[in-house]
């Protein structure tokens, strides 16, 4: 559920691509689903289980990861266990404290105010790169005694550099990089 949650939130945030009516439009629509109370409860009891399960399994395994590639599913699964902590608290910080819809806007304000634009790009920017290396990982564990060494090389390639595409897309569309973006006063004071 957790996965098919992110795999359309993603999907949301390149159709911003399109500019933040396209983006909202889509989060309109998907909200019918994903803010149904018992939906939403369901994926935040996910992911508040993702990020335990997750640093239980970091801290069992941590003397064993001594490879590059094992430490770079480490090191991505320790940020995405941060940055869902981070996210999922500033959503409803925003919807519950500051009353405000927290759609496109809501996203974009950080990257429009200085000097938060420092931390909003990179941290969004690794997000999603984090999701791609920690998939690509999990491919290499569930394929690699089913696909060749150099055909499972190339899809984990393939999905990092897809991953490295898809959040310099979601950076340059929520920055201002792709269309002229005026954030309105109210998401931007919430960094004042």
């Amino acid at each position: 559920m957790l996965g098919a949650f992110l795999t359309l939130h993603l999907l949301n945030h390149l159709l911003a691509i399109g500019g933040p009516k396209a983006h909202i439009h889509f989060m309109e629509a998907f909200r019918a689903v994903y803010r149904n109370r018992v939906v939403e409860v369901i994926l935040l009891l996910c992911a508040a289980s993702q990020v335990a399960s997750g640093l239980i399994f970091i801290r069992r395994r941590w003397r064993d990861r001594h490879q590059g590639l094992d430490l770079l599913q480490l090191g991505s699964g320790l940020y995405l266990a941060f940055f869902l902590l981070v996210h999922v608290s500033a959503v409803l910080a925003g919807r519950t404290r500051f009353g405000l819809d927290t759609n496109f806007y809501y996203a974009a304000a950080g990257m429009h105010v200085l000097p938060y634009r420092y931390f909003f790009m990179p941290y969004y920017f690794l997000a999603v790169l984090a999701i791609t290396v920690h998939l690509a990982r999990a491919l290499h564990w569930l394929a690699h005694d089913r696909l060749s060494a150099a055909t499972l090389r190339i899809a984990k390639v393939l999905l990092v550099i897809g991953g490295c595409t898809a959040a310099t897309l979601i950076i340059a569309a929520f920055s201002g990089g792709l269309h002229d973006i005026t954030v309105p006063a109210k998401y931007l004071a919430t960094f004042r």
